[in-house]
């Protein structure tokens, strides 16, 4: 008993003293960005770049996640899902965060701790069947992070998911619709059988609009970036032929997401 207790009292410790990392990096600047990306409740403010760098520090700690999440504050829950380890996570976990969510900001990220569970497509299929945006949401963001990185997934399932977004996109909630689009672009860039059909459904389903509120946010056009990505990629296999460094340049919507929230 006393060296359990000894543990917890650790744990209360390291967590204490992340929280004082995390109000020492936030700034009041950044937390107005974030408060303006619909973020409520407990915001230190801190960056992108300071969350890279106390998560290198940190590593996976997957307990220290758990007891960072349930603090409540926005910093330290963008951090949890950092330092999060996917295999430790159950799926009743994982869900209880998204029933903690007040706005669209940690879905990608919740998506990115999702995609990497044992169980991750039926998360997904669960998911984005739910009545809650949130968690519809975080499931198609699931979906998007699954096409770009597991390629042992047969590419059926991506088509079939592809005629739901084509069907469905245009009724659904805001956040819900942006991140169908983003299954559009992660399916698109996928391999070339996929670019063909994701930039076909993308043209039949054309703009997507979403309400990005106060903030300078917009909607990535499906069919151009798609079309970047690959014409990219072409330079860089070119470069490698002629003997250039070519270092795959592969979009992620996790990436994305976490800059357009700076």
């Amino acid at each position: 008993m006393a060296t359990q207790t000894m543990a917890t009292t650790d744990q209360q410790t390291r967590v204490d003293d992340v929280m004082r990392d995390l109000e020492a990096l936030g700034s009041e600047q950044t937390a107005r960005t974030y408060r303006r990306h619909d973020v409520t409740g407990s915001v230190f403010g801190v960056s992108y770049a300071d969350f890279g760098k106390l998560k290198k520090r940190l590593k996976t700690n997957h307990a220290l996640a758990r007891d960072l999440w349930f603090t409540g504050n926005h910093d330290a829950r963008v951090l949890a899902t950092m330092v999060a380890d996917p295999s430790a996570a159950i799926g009743a976990e994982l869900e209880g965060w998204l029933r903690d969510l007040d706005s669209y900001v940690l879905t990608g990220a919740i998506a990115g701790v999702a995609a990497q569970h044992p169980d991750a497509v039926a998360l997904a299929e669960r998911w984005i069947a739910d009545p809650s945006e949130w968690v519809a949401c975080t499931g198609w963001n699931v979906v998007a992070n699954l096409a770009l990185a597991r390629p042992d997934l047969p590419d059926a399932y991506f088509i079939l998911l592809l005629a739901q977004v084509e069907r469905q996109v245009h009724a659904e909630r805001n956040r819900v619709r942006y991140a169908m689009n983003e299954v559009l672009i992660a399916t698109g860039v996928r391999n070339p059988a996929l670019r063909e059909l994701a930039a076909a459904a993308a043209r039949r389903v054309g703009k997507v609009h979403v309400d990005h509120g106060d903030t300078g946010c917009k909607t990535t056009d499906a069919v151009p970036y798609i079309e970047k990505v690959w014409s990219r990629r072409a330079a860089q296999a070119h470069a490698g032929a002629s003997g250039l460094l070519a270092r795959p340049n592969i979009a992620t919507v996790s990436s994305r997401s976490a800059a357009r929230a700076k």
